[in-house]
Protein backbone atom coordinates (compact mmCIF):
# COMPACT_ATOMS: atom_id res chain seq x y z
CA UNK A 1 0.00 0.00 0.00
CA UNK A 2 1.41 3.57 -0.55
CA UNK A 3 2.39 5.74 1.83
CA UNK A 4 0.00 8.45 1.96
CA UNK A 5 1.45 12.20 0.32
CA UNK A 6 1.21 14.60 2.31
CA UNK A 7 -1.93 17.48 1.19
CA UNK A 8 -0.90 21.18 0.91
CA UNK A 9 -4.68 21.89 1.01
CA UNK A 10 -5.00 22.18 4.79
CA UNK A 11 -2.62 24.28 5.31
CA UNK A 12 -3.41 26.45 2.34
CA UNK A 13 -6.74 26.67 3.64
CA UNK A 14 -5.76 28.07 7.30
CA UNK A 15 -3.37 30.75 5.72
CA UNK A 16 -5.56 32.01 3.37
CA UNK A 17 -8.22 32.35 5.97
CA UNK A 18 -5.71 33.95 8.04
CA UNK A 19 -4.90 36.85 5.23
CA UNK A 20 -8.67 36.92 4.97
CA UNK A 21 -9.87 37.29 8.59
CA UNK A 22 -6.84 40.33 8.55
CA UNK A 23 -8.48 41.86 6.03
CA UNK A 24 -11.65 41.77 7.27
CA UNK A 25 -10.33 43.48 10.76
CA UNK A 26 -10.89 47.25 9.37
CA UNK A 27 -9.16 50.69 10.42
CA UNK A 28 -12.60 51.90 11.36
CA UNK A 29 -14.56 49.60 13.75
CA UNK A 30 -17.25 51.65 14.59
CA UNK A 31 -19.68 50.16 17.75
CA UNK A 32 -21.80 52.09 20.00
CA UNK A 33 -20.26 53.27 23.76
CA UNK A 34 -21.81 54.38 26.34
CA UNK A 35 -20.35 57.49 27.88
CA UNK A 36 -20.48 58.01 31.51
CA UNK A 37 -23.72 57.08 33.47
CA UNK A 38 -25.51 60.47 31.88
CA UNK A 39 -27.02 58.15 29.02
CA UNK A 40 -24.97 59.60 26.13
CA UNK A 41 -24.18 56.80 23.10
CA UNK A 42 -21.35 57.93 21.22
CA UNK A 43 -20.10 55.51 17.60
CA UNK A 44 -16.08 55.44 18.14
CA UNK A 45 -13.88 53.81 15.46
CA UNK A 46 -12.05 51.50 18.22
CA UNK A 47 -12.42 49.94 21.43
CA UNK A 48 -11.96 53.16 24.21
CA UNK A 49 -9.33 53.19 26.88
CA UNK A 50 -11.37 55.16 29.95
CA UNK A 51 -9.78 57.47 32.44
CA UNK A 52 -10.48 59.90 35.07
CA UNK A 53 -9.03 63.30 35.96
CA UNK A 54 -8.83 66.75 37.68
CA UNK A 55 -9.80 69.49 35.15
CA UNK A 56 -8.89 73.41 35.79
CA UNK A 57 -12.51 74.66 34.88
CA UNK A 58 -11.71 78.91 36.03
CA UNK A 59 -11.58 78.95 39.49
CA UNK A 60 -12.68 75.54 40.03
CA UNK A 61 -10.99 71.53 40.00
CA UNK A 62 -13.62 69.56 38.20
CA UNK A 63 -13.63 65.71 37.76
CA UNK A 64 -14.05 64.60 34.28
CA UNK A 65 -14.37 61.05 32.69
CA UNK A 66 -12.65 60.68 29.14
CA UNK A 67 -13.31 57.92 26.53
CA UNK A 68 -10.94 57.56 23.82
CA UNK A 69 -9.09 55.82 21.28
CA UNK A 70 -7.01 55.85 18.21
CA UNK A 71 -7.37 55.04 14.61
CA UNK A 72 -6.61 56.22 11.09
CA UNK A 73 -4.64 58.71 11.99
CA UNK A 74 -6.36 60.26 14.53
CA UNK A 75 -7.72 60.18 18.06
CA UNK A 76 -11.26 60.73 18.86
CA UNK A 77 -12.31 61.13 22.52
CA UNK A 78 -15.44 62.14 24.80
CA UNK A 79 -14.93 64.04 28.09
CA UNK A 80 -17.80 64.09 30.41
CA UNK A 81 -18.14 66.66 33.61
CA UNK A 82 -21.40 67.10 35.72
CA UNK A 83 -22.35 70.06 37.09
CA UNK A 84 -24.41 71.05 39.96
CA UNK A 85 -27.01 73.52 38.08
CA UNK A 86 -27.34 75.61 34.88
CA UNK A 87 -25.59 78.52 36.08
CA UNK A 88 -22.47 76.07 36.85
CA UNK A 89 -22.57 74.28 33.60
CA UNK A 90 -22.49 77.64 31.37
CA UNK A 91 -19.32 78.78 33.69
CA UNK A 92 -17.66 75.84 33.18
CA UNK A 93 -18.50 75.51 29.59
CA UNK A 94 -17.03 78.84 28.79
CA UNK A 95 -13.55 78.04 30.95
CA UNK A 96 -13.38 74.90 29.08
CA UNK A 97 -13.94 76.25 25.53
CA UNK A 98 -11.56 79.06 26.63
CA UNK A 99 -8.86 76.33 28.27
CA UNK A 100 -8.99 74.42 24.74
CA UNK A 101 -8.61 77.47 22.79
CA UNK A 102 -5.28 78.83 25.01
CA UNK A 103 -3.49 75.56 24.22
CA UNK A 104 -3.98 76.18 20.26
CA UNK A 105 -1.56 78.59 20.28
CA UNK A 106 -1.68 80.80 16.65
CA UNK A 107 -3.85 77.92 14.79
CA UNK A 108 -6.65 79.39 12.57
CA UNK A 109 -9.33 78.69 14.27
CA UNK A 110 -13.37 78.80 13.49
CA UNK A 111 -16.06 78.47 16.25
CA UNK A 112 -19.60 78.24 15.17
CA UNK A 113 -22.86 77.40 17.08
CA UNK A 114 -23.68 73.86 16.85
CA UNK A 115 -27.01 71.38 16.76
CA UNK A 116 -27.27 68.60 18.35
CA UNK A 117 -30.26 66.72 19.34
CA UNK A 118 -31.98 66.76 22.95
CA UNK A 119 -28.83 69.27 23.99
CA UNK A 120 -29.71 72.13 25.95
CA UNK A 121 -30.00 75.50 24.39
CA UNK A 122 -27.72 77.09 27.26
CA UNK A 123 -25.34 76.42 27.32
CA UNK A 124 -25.67 75.67 23.81
CA UNK A 125 -23.62 73.31 21.39
CA UNK A 126 -20.42 75.24 20.08
CA UNK A 127 -18.54 73.87 17.71
CA UNK A 128 -14.60 74.30 17.00
CA UNK A 129 -12.65 73.61 13.94
CA UNK A 130 -8.52 74.68 14.60
CA UNK A 131 -6.17 74.06 11.34
CA UNK A 132 -2.48 75.00 13.16
CA UNK A 133 -0.20 76.96 10.74
CA UNK A 134 2.54 74.53 11.00
CA UNK A 135 2.66 71.96 7.71
CA UNK A 136 1.76 68.50 8.94
CA UNK A 137 0.82 69.66 11.85
CA UNK A 138 -2.59 68.05 13.69
CA UNK A 139 -5.49 69.64 12.63
CA UNK A 140 -8.58 69.83 15.75
CA UNK A 141 -12.17 69.56 15.52
CA UNK A 142 -14.81 70.02 19.03
CA UNK A 143 -18.19 69.69 19.65
CA UNK A 144 -18.82 71.11 23.26
CA UNK A 145 -22.76 70.32 24.23
CA UNK A 146 -24.66 70.00 27.70
CA UNK A 147 -27.62 67.92 28.42
CA UNK A 148 -29.85 68.32 31.43
CA UNK A 149 -30.63 65.66 33.83
CA UNK A 150 -34.31 64.64 35.77
CA UNK A 151 -32.12 65.42 39.36
CA UNK A 152 -31.45 69.17 37.90
CA UNK A 153 -27.51 68.32 37.24
CA UNK A 154 -26.15 69.20 34.10
CA UNK A 155 -24.37 66.88 31.90
CA UNK A 156 -21.37 68.77 29.76
CA UNK A 157 -19.82 67.28 27.62
CA UNK A 158 -16.59 67.40 24.86
CA UNK A 159 -16.30 65.57 21.75
CA UNK A 160 -12.74 65.93 19.89
CA UNK A 161 -11.10 64.56 16.83
CA UNK A 162 -7.36 65.12 16.63
CA UNK A 163 -5.24 64.55 13.65
CA UNK A 164 -6.33 63.71 9.82
CA UNK A 165 -7.89 60.29 10.09
CA UNK A 166 -7.17 58.18 7.06
CA UNK A 167 -10.74 57.42 5.94
CA UNK A 168 -12.51 61.38 4.71
CA UNK A 169 -16.43 60.51 6.67
CA UNK A 170 -14.67 59.28 9.75
CA UNK A 171 -15.11 62.88 11.87
CA UNK A 172 -18.19 63.47 10.70
CA UNK A 173 -19.49 59.43 11.23
CA UNK A 174 -18.22 60.29 14.70
CA UNK A 175 -19.98 63.46 15.15
CA UNK A 176 -23.16 61.64 13.63
CA UNK A 177 -22.90 59.17 15.88
CA UNK A 178 -23.50 61.15 19.16
CA UNK A 179 -26.87 60.61 20.48
CA UNK A 180 -28.37 61.87 23.65
CA UNK A 181 -31.18 59.94 25.42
Amino acid sequence: MPSPVPRPWPALFAATAAVALAACSPTFNWRETPIADAGLIAMLPCRPDRAHRALPLGAESVQVDMAGCEAGGATFAIAHASAGSPEQAETWLTAWRAAARSQLGNAQVTEAPATLKRATASPAPVRLDAQPPQQGAAPVQVLWFAQSQKDGRVSLYQATVLGRPTAPDAAATFFDGLRLP
